[in-house]
């Protein structure tokens, strides 16, 4: 398990491999949704990131059914995050949890401006963060 699976584990009080399998999932999204320089630099410097995207990306792009339809024509990316978040058994205080100590490790191993970037390209992002 890697540094970024444990430490979000431990600290939003999740099992490894939900840990695992979110933040696979909101890096996947991330990728597809932000600044597509920024998200590079910044999956690339976090350690075992890549592999987290490319394991999970494809879960639940695009998917919900029709609740998630709704919340992708509503609230944009983010909602449809949340509501794949929410699929895996996550509430609202673990994926805020979850995102900000993902962001945590990123601005430490990309920095304070790649991760700006990245959280300012995506509508509605900075408010969990």
């Amino acid at each position: 398990m890697n540094e970024l699976v444990s430490r979000v584990a431990e600290n939003v009080g999740i099992a490894p491999d939900v840990a695992e399998k979110a933040i696979g999932m909101m890096l996947g999204f991330l990728q597809r949704e932000a600044d597509d320089g920024a998200v590079a630099k910044m999956i690339e410097a976090i350690p075992g990131a890549p592999e987290l995207v490319a394991k999970f990306n494809g879960e639940g792009a695009g998917g919900g059914g029709l609740l998630g339809g709704l919340m992708a024509s509503f609230g944009g990316g983010v909602m449809a995050l949340g509501q794949q978040l929410m699929s895996q058994g996550l509430g609202m205080g673990e994926i805020t949890g979850l995102a900000k100590e993902t962001m945590a490790v990123a601005r430490e191993h990309a920095g304070d401006e790649v991760v700006d970037t990245v959280v300012a390209s995506v509508p509605g992002l900075s408010q969990f963060v």
